[in-house]
């Protein structure tokens, strides 16, 4: 048990520092050869932090446990947006820049509605691993194509402050330093996230949790804490962009990347269980299109709103325990966020939008740089 503990702190401490690494190194590299902090956390730091699921997913092929792999994706994505957005909401309101809301966010609602469709038949085929890895090299080479191509103003007003030639030239001196700082990060990212899951595993069957909600949560939470530790440490330096980026590519790198990846590698393809897609799938589907109507109207997502998504993701969790465990409790929990909590969300949700749509944006601090 001590040595789990330890493994497990160890772990923690080593995703401080790659993340610290990654943020560092990715906002700066990016903003030296010409990106956007949006379309750097879109590309360069989702497709680093994705890497601990990558390592998961092939690991759980190796050793035959599909499903694991496949509720860890799943349960990475669900707190991606509303753990991950939610907590850095909370600290903070988010401005949001006009392309994740028109581009980005639509980009991985159809991501995950995709994964929904190919899944009914519960089975990621070599056919459905090849389609989703080409859409991922469309939407990685679209975006980088239209960051580069675009013009001065467009990337002012994404934060990106136009070198001249002097200091650009300075600049490439030290694209060296800012490649091996993301580097050094990302793979420290990978090797922390093992031991958190590891520690964290090893904890959960000392003190006699049983082995499915590890898998539904703790490895779920383990292969997130990449995202938690980049994003959070992104809006604590006011990287906002960057942290919303990562949060909402990561989704698409899981989804795109990681699913891709193993439906085509595995031999009988990637098994996803009936109780993933009738649930866990389309809760996932839930969480990406509730970020639209959230951000749509103002371009940002309020402390309020980042409560709200913390405070579901909870009672995910409290839902994902109670089924596990076949406590009598979860029908009943389950009949109330279907027919209670889903309905009112709803009705929250268009209200606010429309209320949201007929007035005036009046706090232009926190949307300057998102609002062109």
């Amino acid at each position: 048990m001590l040595t789990s503990a330890v493994t497990f702190v160890v772990g923690l401490a080593g995703l401080l520092l790659g993340g610290s690494l990654v943020v560092g190194g990715a906002s700066r590299l990016g903003i030296r050869i010409g990106l956007s902090p949006s379309v750097v956390g879109l590309t360069i730091v989702a497709a680093g932090t994705s890497a601990p699921e990558l390592a998961v997913v092939f690991q759980s092929l190796s050793v035959d446990d599909a499903p694991l792999a496949v509720g860890s994706i799943i349960g990475s994505n669900i707190a991606n947006v509303l753990l991950v957005l939610g907590l850095t909401a909370t600290m903070g309101a988010i401005a949001v820049t006009n392309r994740i809301v028109r581009i980005d966010i639509p980009i991985m609602i159809a991501a995950s509605v995709a994964l929904l469709v190919l899944a009914l038949d519960e089975r990621l085929d070599r056919l459905d691993g090849a389609l989703l890895l080409v859409s991922l090299l469309v939407f990685v080479g679209w975006t980088l194509r239209s960051a580069t191509t675009g013009s001065a103003s467009q990337v002012q007003a994404e934060g990106v402050a136009v070198m001249t030639d002097a200091g650009r030239a300075r600049g490439h001196r030290h694209i060296g330093l800012e490649i091996l700082s993301l580097v050094a990060g990302i793979g420290l990212l990978a090797v922390a996230a093992r031991f958190v899951v590891s520690g964290a595993e090893e904890i959960a069957t000392s003190l006699g949790v049983p082995e499915l909600i590890v898998g539904l949560t703790i490895v779920a939470l383990g292969t997130s804490a990449p995202e938690i530790v980049t994003t959070v440490l992104a809006a604590m330096r006011g990287e906002r962009d960057l942290a919303v980026g990562n949060a909402v590519g990561s989704n698409i790198f899981n989804i795109l990347l990681v699913l891709g990846a193993g439906g085509l590698v595995a031999d009988d393809g990637l098994l996803v269980g009936a109780d993933a897609v009738g649930l866990d799938v389309p809760i996932l589907v839930a969480a990406a299109f509730a970020c639209l109507p959230m951000v749509a109207w103002d371009n940002r997502l309020d402390r309020w709103e980042g409560a709200v998504f913390v405070a579901y993701y909870a009672a995910y969790l409290l839902f994902l325990i109670f089924d596990a465990t076949g406590h009598r409790v979860a029908d009943r929990f389950g009949f109330v966020m279907v027919v209670f909590v889903a309905p009112l969300t709803l009705i929250t949700v268009v209200v606010v939008a429309l209320h949201r749509r007929g007035r005036p944006i009046t706090d232009r601090r926190l949307t300057e740089g998102a609002v062109k």
